[in-house]
């Protein structure tokens, strides 16, 4: 990925992992396997599937809640084990300095690929010619001079207030609301309700493609990157954590989502759900994923980790 090798300090981690035989039982240091989530639905849902997996596998997974930059930041000072959030290109940005550092190592192969991420519209507001980013200025009005991010310290809000404060798409003298993924969302759904316009972030997976009338925004691709903010994304590790934890590592390293897979973990999240629980409804469901998943992986105590999990699943 040009991206990576541009950073120039990302060595082949998925080959190092498959390389590293799983150890009959990992140090009682490793038991514990802490990831970041930044408040976003699908990285809840990915941490949720890898929390219960881990469970079964005899694990004690735990979450820390933080923006962006802190995650990234605990994955420097140790505190943090692994992200499954890097979103390329949009978090680049804010990671390239950990990695070129090398504070942080990213898994060569992208554990999602078909995301997208850049700014949307209400179908209302694209049906009256709000279509693309050179747009958003000449309704200023319709707009009450807002785009609507998500939570402070996040990306997407950084490239908006980029555009701003460059008047980028003339865009000077528009606000950015900062909130939270569900904050804006309930913005998005009041504006459908009152017939109103916004431009907000969006983002596939997620439900909101779904549950809302939506547009993408074209022309976005100076800010967001080419077709809609085509993104993939990484997996963010410890640097020495597939040496020190090599079982955990490898599980990290194999899991692999889908867009669909995403969505339907999310709707039951977004529903109010708690994300350990939706993933275990859903990994009960659909148990085949766990094969490839949990393949050269054992129990924390060096057992027959695919047993171990359907078993703990009931399937």
């Amino acid at each position: 990925m040009k991206l990576l090798s541009k950073l120039g300090a990302v060595g082949s981690i998925a080959l190092a992992l498959s390389a590293i035989p799983a150890a009959a039982q990992e140090p009682a240091s490793c038991r514990t396997v802490r990831f970041a989530d930044v408040g976003w639905s699908d990285i809840a849902a990915t941490t949720g599937l890898a929390t219960v997996v881990l469970e079964g596998l005899g694990y004690r997974p735990t979450t820390t809640l933080a923006s962006v930059p802190i995650a990234f930041s605990g994955i420097k000072s140790k505190q943090i084990d692994a992200f499954l959030g890097y979103w390329n290109p949009s978090m680049t940005p804010i990671i390239a300095p950990f990695v070129k550092a090398g504070q942080i190592k990213v898994l060569d192969q992208p554990n999602l690929v078909g995301a997208k991420y850049t700014l949307a519209v209400t179908s209302n507001a694209a049906e009256g010619g709000l279509k693309s980013f050179a747009d958003i200025a000449k309704f200023h009005k319709e707009l009450d001079g807002k785009i609507y991010g998500i939570e402070p310290g996040n990306d997407g809000n950084a490239l908006i207030q980029r555009m701003i404060d460059k008047n980028e798409f003339g865009l000077k003298g528009f606000k950015m609301i900062e909130s939270s993924e569900a904050g804006m969302l309930a913005e998005v759904q009041r504006a459908v309700r009152l017939k109103k316009w916004i431009v907000f972030l969006g983002w596939e997976p997620h439900p909101m493609n779904v549950q809302v009338k939506m547009n993408y925004l074209e022309g976005g691709e100076s800010v967001f990157g080419p077709n809609f903010g085509e993104a993939k994304v990484y997996t963010a590790v410890a640097p020495d954590y597939p040496t020190r934890c090599p079982n955990a590592a490898k599980l990290i390293a194999n899991l692999q989502f889908n867009t669909d897979l995403e969505n339907q973990v999310m709707v039951s999240i977004i529903d109010k759900t708690n994300p350990v629980a939706a993933a275990r409804t859903w990994l009960k469901k659909n148990p085949s994923v766990l094969q490839k998943w949990l393949d050269g992986v054992t129990t924390y105590n060096g057992g027959d980790g695919l047993a171990a999990v359907n078993k703990v699943l009931g399937v």
